[in-house]
């Protein structure tokens, strides 16, 4: 089955979403998401978007407190982008109907770790949520848009589905994607002229993570397997503070409830974030992070302890009512009267497919937003509440690109083949992919997690090769299902995450590594690149 759009946006968060809704204006869009509509690293996004919008914040502030927090990575010209183009598409989401938090007229500014001022633009502690509700109102409305659930991408279409011998130095074009209609169980052809990735985060190659379910990396994956440069795959953001014991994906209690005042402390009642940094707990995140960890191999909890009862107990409620709510009914905690045992869990992947200020990748006609790319924004560490607003920023970027390089002509794609899956089974062995997945899952917690050593990222990465081989061969034998699908992607990531640790010889930001202790050195001040041609 073949079909053709002007543009196909790969993913349902705030890059897809936006960028697809500016994109409606210049042809047709058709936007596919792999589970329902809102189901987005974005709608589990509680803390909000940095943006200066007070007179008491300047921009060279913000990029200053953006730059410290990538640890000498970040690229600069990225950041003040980002940053002097933040008002503009903050007041393009307040037109678009998303409600913001305000107090005595004007926008509530929450502040967060490695922030110097108070600049967080929130809806409450759910404003991810309120992102998508008003984002995917506005694209139900507008003509030129589909949008299609439970579709998932299988693999970008190139030049390789053409028959040719894809090289490191041969131009390369994407045309599409072949994609797997999970309902009903059919593999489509979807064609475009230009074609979006926006398909989130990684968070499910570790086996704790504030993640939804979808986080499997396929935008990585698929990029890398197609061509394109993947950078900086070894800084995965563990989240400081998510609930203990709360499941998969973990419950994530806020980093503005320590910009709120929330204090750290270990089960024996020591605060000792204050031996780790001045900032003590509005410390930036990865240093929370690697101090709660260390703190917990010394003394073999499981959890330590985030204390909110020093706070006004009303104004903990109206600042974080999902939070309060959730803790409460759920979980039965109340967070007022309560400490709230916390563990760090894997949250956000600084890396991604490489591309320039507009979205491009190195791949013709392929852009990526959000989450996926690599902007250069957030170097070796993200600074908090910065996600979401890199991604309303770059996906805007990417259609100013596409709008001034307009070439939607039907008549450019390639005669495609469709899908071959021709001498495959079908198969039920449900039990083999869930056992790899929680192997491959396994693996990175203990060996490729928030402190590792040579010796570990080697054990991981001879254990996986052998995953990665079976899967492999699994899959070019067996029809595909979205459950495969996903453990290809998540197999590939995890290669990736590992090579890129390897490969740093240094401590730096998200990535700390026993063998070399030396944290910053000014020595490996570069990313780390992979291509599959060099792999």
């Amino acid at each position: 089955m073949e079909i053709i759009s002007d543009y196909l946006v790969i993913g349902s968060g705030i890059a897809g979403l936006s960028l697809a809704l500016k994109t409606a204006a210049l042809g047709t869009v058709i936007l596919i998401t792999k589970k329902e509509k809102a189901e987005s690293n974005t709608n589990y996004a509680q803390g909000g978007i940095a943006t200066v919008v007070s007179s008491l914040d300047t921009f060279e502030l913000h990029i200053t407190d953006t730059l410290k927090t990538g640890m000498g990575l970040s690229h600069k010209e990225s950041v003040e982008v980002m940053i002097k183009e933040a008002p503009d598409r903050l007041n393009e989401l307040i037109h678009v109907g998303v409600a913001f938090t305000e107090k005595d007229g004007l926008l509530d500014l929450g502040r967060e770790g490695g922030h110097s001022r108070n600049r967080i633009v929130h809806a409450h502690d759910h404003t991810g949520a309120e992102i998508e509700r008003a984002l995917l109102y506005a694209i139900s409305i507008h003509p030129n848009i589909t949008l299609l659930e439970d579709h998932i991408a299988i693999d970008l279409i190139t030049e390789h589905h053409l028959g040719f011998q894809v090289k490191n130095d041969t131009p390369i074009h994407c045309w599409g994607a072949y994609v797997l209609d999970v309902k009903n169980n059919v593999v489509k052809k979807f064609l475009a002229s230009r074609t979006i990735l926006a398909s989130g985060g990684v968070g499910h190659v570790y086996l704790h993570t504030t993640n939804p379910l979808i986080a499997t990396g396929d935008g990585v994956a698929m990029a890398y397997r197609a061509g394109a440069l993947i950078g900086n795959m070894e800084f995965i953001q563990f989240h400081p503070t998510s609930l203990f014991n709360s499941g998969s994906p973990s419950f994530l209690i806020s980093e503005a409830i320590r910009g709120f005042g929330g204090k750290l402390f270990t089960k024996r009642n020591e605060e000792f974030m204050n031996r780790y940094d001045a900032r003590g707990s509005l410390a930036s995140r990865d240093i929370v992070a690697q101090a709660i960890d260390i703190e917990l191999k010394k003394s073999g909890d499981e959890y330590v302890l985030l204390d909110l009862r020093h706070l006004d107990s009303e104004s903990i409620k109206q600042k974080f009512p999902l939070i309060y709510k959730t803790c409460l009914e759920k979980f039965k905690l109340d967070i007022t009267s309560e400490s709230i045992p916390v563990v760090p869990a894997a949250h956000y992947s600084c890396g991604g497919v490489i591309t320039d200020l507009n979205g491009r990748t190195g791949i013709e006609n392929l852009y990526a937003c959000g989450e996926v790319a690599m902007t250069g924004v957030h170097g070796a560490n993200r600074l908090a509440s910065n996600s979401l607003l890199e991604a309303i920023v770059f996906a805007h970027r990417a259609f100013e690109d596409m709008r001034l390089n307009k070439k939607n002509n039907p008549d450019m794609i390639p005669k495609i083949p469709e899908w071959d899956d021709s001498g495959t089974f079908d198969s039920e062995e449900w039990v083999l992919i869930e056992h790899d997945r929680k192997e491959i899952q396994q693996i990175m917690w203990d060996y490729v997690g928030i402190v590792r050593s040579n010796l570990r990222l080697e054990r991981a990465e001879r254990r996986l090769n052998l995953i990665k081989n079976e899967i492999e061969n699994y899959y070019k034998r067996t029809k595909v299902t979205e459950g495969l699908i996903e453990l290809r992607n998540l197999a590939t990531v995890s290669d990736l995450i590992i090579k890129s640790a390897i490969s740093r010889k240094e401590s730096r930001g998200l990535h700390y590594t026993t063998d070399y202790p030396q944290k910053d050195d000014k020595n490996c001040l570069q990313d780390t690149i992979i291509s599959r041609f060099e792999s």
